[in-house]
């Protein structure tokens, strides 16, 4: 990760094709009017969280690997015969708070499920933002590994994502973290292998 100096208070920070652009000291009606603006700008990605707004335009490496992991939910969902519904980068928004656009999303029995492919800034600043708009799962993709935070609820717990070594999705529960980052990372190269290796692993429920 490289990032730009500027005498300004928006900073530039790129990594590997990426390019994200961060405000700091705007308020949700000047974030919305930028979302007005760009709302037929195809890829680009708008978050909102803390009085500041970020601007993703994703390279193409960003977009391979949070297509392989989407695929590769989306065939381990079929082959267990689960139903869900894909949700894409679709905004999700709490008014005046928060504003997100995952890479992939999904609704799976109930759950809510917000995947990110991690370039540029920290997961802590992500995670805050997921974390206002009641997202249950989030997974982050990152130095070849990938990482799972489920919210914990409950008096003590006030709503904050733990680091989980299992999906607390029961949908994708059975799914062994470190054998789905070796997999994510052969769908670089061959999407068949990746899916092949995965499910060798799983046997088919019925439908």
């Amino acid at each position: 990760m490289t990032l730009a100096s500027s005498p300004s208070p928006i900073r530039v920070e790129t990594g590997h094709g990426d390019i994200r652009t961060i405000q700091p000291g705007r308020t949700w009606e000047q974030f919305k009017h930028l979302q007005k603006g760009f709302e037929n700008s195809r890829g680009l990605r708008l978050f909102y969280y803390n009085g500041t707004i970020e601007i993703l335009m994703p390279g193409e490496a960003h977009e391979l690997f949070k297509s392989v992991i989407g695929f590769l939910i989306e065939t381990f969902l079929f082959h267990r015969g689960i139903e869900f519904k894909p949700t894409g980068s679709m905004t999700q928004e709490k008014e005046g708070i928060a504003a997100a656009e995952a890479d992939e999303s999904y609704q799976i029995d109930g759950y809510r499920l917000s995947i990110e492919v991690n370039f540029t800034s920290g997961d802590a600043a992500k995670l805050e933002r997921y974390q206002a708009l009641g997202v249950d799962e989030v997974w982050m993709w990152e130095d070849g590994s990938l990482a799972v935070y489920h919210i914990q609820l409950g008096p003590s717990a006030q709503g904050r994502y733990e680091a989980v070594e299992r999906s607390g999705i029961p949908a994708l529960a059975d799914i062994d973290l470190n054998q789905l980052s070796a997999c994510i990372l052969i769908g670089e190269t061959s999407r068949i292998q990746a899916a092949q290796q995965l499910l060798a692993a799983y046997p088919a429920r019925g439908y």
